[in-house]
């Protein structure tokens, strides 16, 4: 019975392959009657030795970018266009273009080609056209209102503290040259400032201000943590908005420390601090002081 099962089996397994065969047999004349049938209503001009290049030139054409039609976006670019920029520059941010943008600080200095490299600081750092860096407080309503407010005016408004409170600078306090609320006085020291930083790295002295508050801003401060009645002190990161804070702060009061009872004018000053900064040169105050407040954070680690 055993030899009986194995010659039934391979019986049905050709029978089940052969037919596949008859059915596929069967089915190619219609197949084919199906082909000639419409031949007729063709039209007889294209024959198949000419239809045959042009399925080739189409699968080569596929690979060119001129043969098919180029998709557009709603903003008008083709996505051949938008490779090709992608491929030449990635940028890091993008930076909003304003209506305003044909105003200059002061007549003079446009901000519309200055750059900030730092991303965390790209955000904080304000460089809206502006003429007159004086808007009595308008953009300084709310909670982390002060960032709406043009670079070039907070260094302003730091420029008018009249010291620096808890601690002394090189040993002496600051008075502001006198210019304490007189924002217009202070509004003059920094234009002056920065006709001298022009004049000197023949650059935008507003790019300069800015290349300056990125070396002067301090990545990691030390906080004091009291546990089980012992204090000590940790390292943390600072926000960009404390780094930004910072960074204007020690520029303003430096340039105000090294013009202290001495012949040096405070527009002088200044110029000197902004592009001492702007050179990572150690020989500014702002940038001794990041370095000084960074190294303590490091050994609390």
């Amino acid at each position: 019975m055993a030899e009986e099962v194995v010659k039934v089996v391979p019986q049905e397994v050709a029978k089940g392959a052969e037919a596949p065969a008859k059915e596929h047999k069967t089915e190619a004349p219609k197949a084919h009657a199906e082909h000639k049938a419409p031949a007729p209503k063709t039209d007889t001009s294209t024959t198949k030795a000419e239809a045959k290049p042009e399925h080739k030139n189409e699968a080569k054409g596929s690979d060119d970018k001129k043969v098919f039609p180029k998709k557009t976006f709603s903003h008008g670019q083709t996505t051949h266009e938008v490779s090709a920029v992608e491929e030449k520059k990635a940028p890091v941010f993008v930076k909003k273009v304003s209506q305003f943008s044909e105003y200059k600080l002061f007549n003079k200095w446009s901000m519309s080609d200055v750059y900030v490299t730092d991303p965390s600081l790209a955000k904080y750092i304000n460089l809206d056209p502006i003429i007159v860096p004086h808007t009595f407080g308008r953009k300084t309503q709310g909670r982390f209102a002060k960032a709406n407010l043009n670079i070039v005016e907070r260094l302003i408004n730091k420029s008018m503290r009249s010291g620096q409170g808890k601690r002394k600078l090189s040993g002496k306090f600051i008075r502001g040259r006198g210019s304490c609320g007189k924002k217009v006085q202070a509004m003059q020291i920094v234009e002056r400032a920065f006709e001298i930083v022009e004049k000197q790295t023949k650059k935008n002295p507003i790019q300069v201000l800015v290349n300056a508050i990125e070396n002067a801003a301090p990545r990691e401060d030390i906080t004091r943590i009291k546990r089980g009645g012992v204090a000590y002190s940790l390292a943390v990161d600072v926000s960009p908005m404390k780094r930004l804070d910072e960074a204007v702060k020690n520029i303003a009061l430096a340039a105000f420390g090294n013009s202290f009872n001495k012949k040096v004018s405070a527009e002088s000053a200044m110029a000197d601090e902004i592009i001492a900064a702007a050179n990572n040169d150690i020989k500014s105050s702002a940038i001794k002081r990041k370095d000084e407040v960074e190294r303590i954070a490091k050994a609390s680690r």
